[in-house]
């Protein structure tokens, strides 16, 4: 019997958890692995990136909430390598910088697993910068130095707060929130002065981002009037005084905002992107699946379909599509069937709104018809004004579509024909349900947006009354989206058009 091959593992930073601090590599891999072996501080916005079919397993807790100690952590990738896998091994920041990245890749070498280390973006960095706190100024100091607020086991301190009081520079402790007052205490007892500017970030680069600005004195007693908890980095030094002039990460039209989009993966990109470059947190958590109809009868129904459609020889035949997905179900179809569209030539085309009519414009189609109000009972409407006796309407669109398309239709005497090209499952994935309903439960996600009534019942149906429906203010892209928002109990608000750049404009108003 061949022996099977043995995998890799890629020991990667996933930085400190604004997605767009992911470096190309790390993007690459997320989407590449067969697993991703992941920390408890790998924020919900980068884990909503990880494909479905991802082998996802989080060694930041047990249900215990125990940490998975870092021996199991080792022998977890090493038999997933060995299984053949491409391995992630994904670490906030940097791996190498108090990560133990180290320790993970001396165990790969003793079992002689292939690997990687792809560098991160240290919080010990990007947290100050996110807070308008430079770590190096010319004008202010020429070093800066990270130091672990950890204690050895133990408790002794390894640091040697003399050396660095003399430094004269910017001082970054990570992972040393719940020794601030220790810290505090010795840098001033070491000689520097009780007036130098510090600060602590909590959750720095996240929309939840806080922070407080202070002096070494002055700074514990901050800290703790704010409840400032871990995660968080302490900034020691005369640069934390340019904070309040540096600030940017506020001043964002969305800077400080979670967004939920519950849209499918392959057409929720370019709304995530969009709301990404106001300065929002996205978390891409699809609550359905675009699935095209592969059975034999399904297949049966569509082939009918199109050759009525190719042989009426009165009226005018009509193609209606409601959804983009309806549109690429409909043309992947006929790629698969090796059937060509000039053969349907002389059909006139009818789409619910821009973006339904902006997919059918890549295959070099303008619609005919479009309503003013995207919803299906006005393009039924809108479809009854140009139809009469003997012609043909089919609409090619999801198994469960409304029933408002038809019947203003139906009264003119056209012939109607419905042909489910695809269908709805639900799409979130069950592996981070528990971090998004924490998000809810704990008040970090300002708003969810819904762009069918599907997505609403999708992600009904991944909550299982997880959350309570009155903590979600919901964005919906029409009237039906609201009704079924609404009917679940949520507080709703609805886009003045039904596309994805209304609803932008409509976070801005809300937000």
């Amino acid at each position: 019997m061949e022996e099977k091959k043995c995998g890799k593992v890629w020991i990667a930073g996933a930085g400190p958890g604004d997605a767009g601090l992911l470096t190309v590599k790390t993007a690459s891999l997320i989407k590449e692995a067969d697993a991703v072996v992941y920390d408890a501080l790998i924020s919900a916005e980068i884990l909503s990136l990880i494909p479905e079919k991802t082998e996802k397993i989080n060694v930041g807790k047990r249900a215990d909430h125990h940490l998975v100690p870092q021996k199991e952590i080792n022998q977890i990738l090493v038999n997933l390598a060995k299984e053949g896998k491409q391995v992630l091994r994904l670490k906030g920041g940097d791996p190498f910088v108090f990560g133990r990245g180290g320790e993970e890749a001396e165990f790969l070498v003793q079992e002689d697993i292939d690997f990687e280390i792809v560098p991160g973006i240290t919080s010990s960095v990007a947290v100050p910068a996110y807070a308008g706190i430079p770590v190096t100024h010319r004008d202010y100091t020429s070093s800066f130095h990270v130091i672990t607020g950890h204690a050895r086991k133990g408790g002794e301190s390894r640091i040697d707060y003399e050396a660095l009081a003399r430094l004269d520079a910017t001082l970054v402790f990570l992972m040393g929130v719940t020794a601030l007052p220790e810290i505090c205490e010795k840098l001033r007892m070491a000689g520097m002065p009780d007036d130098t500017p510090a600060a602590v970030i909590q959750e720095g680069t996240l929309a939840c981002q806080k922070k407080v600005v202070s002096d070494l004195q002055n700074l514990p007693g901050r800290v703790q009037e704010e409840k400032i908890q871990a995660p968080a980095v302490i900034v020691v030094g005369k640069v934390c005084a340019l904070s309040e002039s540096f600030s940017w990460a506020e001043q964002r039209p969305l800077g400080g905002r979670q967004i939920l989009i519950t849209r499918p993966r392959s057409q929720g990109q370019t709304f995530a992107r969009t709301l990404r470059g106001l300065g929002a947190q996205v978390i891409e958590f699809p609550s359905i699946q675009v699935e095209p109809l592969q059975g034999k009868r399904e297949k049966e129904r569509i082939l009918t379909a199109l050759k009525e459609i190719r042989n009426r020889k009165t009226g005018t035949s009509w193609i209606v599509f409601t959804s983009a997905a309806g549109v690429r179900s409909f043309f992947n179809f006929l790629e698969e069937m090796n059937l060509d569209i000039r053969t349907l030539w002389g059909s006139r085309f009818a789409v619910i709104g821009s973006g339904t009519g902006r997919e059918l414009g890549k295959r070099g189609i303008r619609p005919d018809l479009m309503p003013d109000v995207y919803e299906a009972g006005k393009l039924g409407e809108a479809l009854a004004g140009q139809t009469k006796p003997g012609d043909l309407v089919t609409a090619f669109r999801a198994r469960e579509a409304s029933e408002e398309l038809f019947p203003p239709v139906l009264k003119t005497g056209a012939e109607c024909v419905d042909i489910p090209v695809y269908e709805t499952g639900t799409g979130a994935d069950d592996a981070w349900t528990e971090k998004i309903v924490a998000q809810f439960q704990e008040g970090k996600i300002d708003l969810v947006t819904f762009t069918s009534a599907s997505t609403v019942r999708g992600f009904e149906r991944t909550m299982q009354g997880k959350v309570d429906p009155g903590r979600i203010f919901a964005l919906c892209i029409g009237r039906k989206t609201e009704e079924e928002a609404k009917r679940w109990g949520m507080h709703t608000a609805v886009a003045e058009e039904a596309t994805v750049e209304s609803m932008t404009e409509k976070i801005l108003e809300i937000l």
